[in-house]
């Protein structure tokens, strides 16, 4: 007999859940006339079935998708043969993509009666810890739903500041410090990709290396400051000589220089050197230490069509002899490898 009563305990609570879970209207017709009950976050008891209806209408209307009620506990009182209790502690998970939710424990509370052949819910009051709730609301969505918001546009903030600050980190890796140009690694990096490219289409790539003449002395006699003012001088020459789009100036460490022409032969990359030459002679800045008076470049050109029987250091080699050379012969001056 006793577990006969458990069984219609466990059954009248079972549809129930079932019902709401599934948003079945048919639940309206399973609530008392004579009805008590509270819903939600709210704070009002209700007293009347048809305002019961009005809030379980609403409930079904703001989330109209099937529920996942995650049982943790229940509870069943067999009061007396016209009269069960259930308590019940779950979590409700909702259609919708939501964590806050379905973490917090709801509490519910059922009350059946016999009326007549049937079982009547007297009573129904379910709490859910969810705050926030506003007017015409059983689930806080609205508050959830701002919350989201105010999180996506704090996740894009940050995440925009953190690709900026990821790209200015990637820039500040690849500029020399002192002067603001391309560095030493961002070089190498070129080079590499505009061999291959220059490999696949069968193109020539040049490359100018430079070197300041008797730097050194320009430094013992003027101070190191005004040696750091001549670099950044002689940089922005160079930018503003090597003006087409794919080309690269770049600082190679102390007082060298280099400048990387893609598609372009090497009587190209000469006029480029002679440019650049006349543009420093221009510039005019004192050297008392050199026969000239001025700063000068020494200038060492190269220019090949890449192929795999050759690497990306032999462009750099050949515009390294071709510059020892240039110092080799009196300085201030431009010569071509010799291939």
């Amino acid at each position: 007999m006793l577990s006969n009563r458990r069984q219609l305990i466990q059954t009248l609570f079972d549809d129930y859940i079932e019902m709401y879970a599934s948003r079945d209207d048919r639940l309206e017709a399973r609530f008392s006339d004579n009805f008590s009950g509270y819903a939600g976050g709210g704070s009002v008891l209700v007293k009347d079935k048809d305002d019961w209806v009005k809030i379980t209408r609403q409930d079904f209307s703001q989330v109209t998708g099937r529920l996942r009620i995650e049982m943790l506990d229940l509870s069943m009182q067999d009061i007396s043969d016209d009269v069960v209790v259930t308590t019940a502690f779950f979590h409700i998970h909702l259609p919708i993509p939501e964590h806050v939710l379905s973490r917090e424990t709801a509490r519910l509370v059922l009350i059946f009666r016999r009326e007549g052949d049937d079982w009547k819910i007297v009573h129904s009051g379910i709490s859910i810890p969810y705050h926030l709730v506003q007017d015409g609301e059983v689930y806080p969505l609205k508050g959830l739903q701002v919350r989201n918001s105010e999180l996506e546009t704090l996740v894009e903030e940050r995440t925009r500041a953190l690709e900026e600050a990821n790209a200015k980190l990637a820039s500040l890796s690849n500029t020399d410090g002192l002067t603001g140009i391309a560095n030493r690694r961002r070089f190498d990096q070129m080079l590499g990709q505009e061999w291959l490219r220059a490999q696949r289409s069968g193109a020539p790539l040049a490359l100018i290396m430079l070197d300041v003449d008797h730097f050194k002395h320009f430094n013992d006699h003027y101070g190191h400051v005004a040696g750091d003012d001549c670099l950044r001088a002689l940089a922005q020459v160079l930018l503003r000589e090597v003006r087409r789009s794919g080309e690269l100036v770049a600082r190679y460490g102390g007082e060298e220089f280099v400048v990387l022409l893609p598609d372009t032969d090497v009587h190209t990359a000469f006029d480029v050197g002679q440019r650049i030459q006349q543009a420093v002679w221009s510039l005019g800045v004192p050297h008392a230490q050199v026969p000239s008076g001025i700063v000068t470049f020494s200038l060492g050109i190269s220019s090949r069509v890449p192929s795999e029987r050759h690497v990306p250091d032999d462009l750099v080699r050949q515009a390294d002899l071709a510059l020892y050379q240039a110092k080799e012969t009196g300085r201030n001056c431009i010569q071509l490898a010799v291939d």
